[in-house]
């Protein structure tokens, strides 16, 4: 199925827009408490990379008459374990890929499709540092 309403583009570029935004929040949140220096800075500069995701989007959206919804689901925080927060972190991305990649299949706008391609690279990129992490733990 190709999707070439820019209608349902829109939609699907909000739901990676929110998507995008709650990685931001959960990242710089964490970034914040944990002490672990290398694992706080690293969870600090992808929630940069999350944000300029969201630019990125913001893009798509606005150029196609849409405008990026501010709607946050809910947002998950590290808590005590710093384990258990970098594979909630992981997990963010897995489930990010998967919506990226599910889109990019059935998106019929070259534009888009190469964004989204480029934030599949960086989000890939970004499960593996956390990976890598979690191993020296």
């Amino acid at each position: 199925m190709i999707l070439v309403d820019r209608k349902e583009i829109v939609e699907l570029l909000n739901i990676d827009f929110r998507h995008e935004l709650e990685a931001t929040m959960m990242y710089t949140y964490n970034s914040f408490v944990i002490e672990d220096c290398d694992i706080s800075r690293l969870t600090e500069a992808i929630a940069a990379d999350e944000m300029r995701h969201m630019w990125w989007l913001a893009d798509l959206i606005t150029k196609r008459g849409g405008r990026p919804s501010m709607e946050l689901g809910e947002v998950e925080y590290v808590g005590e374990d710093i384990k258990e927060g970098l594979e909630r972190q992981i997990q963010k991305e897995t489930e990010g890929i998967e919506e990226y990649e599910r889109q990019i299949k059935i998106i019929d706008d070259e534009e888009v499709v190469g964004v989204l391609r480029h934030i599949v690279d960086e989000e890939k990129r970004h499960r593996k540092e956390f990976r890598e992490r979690i191993e020296r733990l």
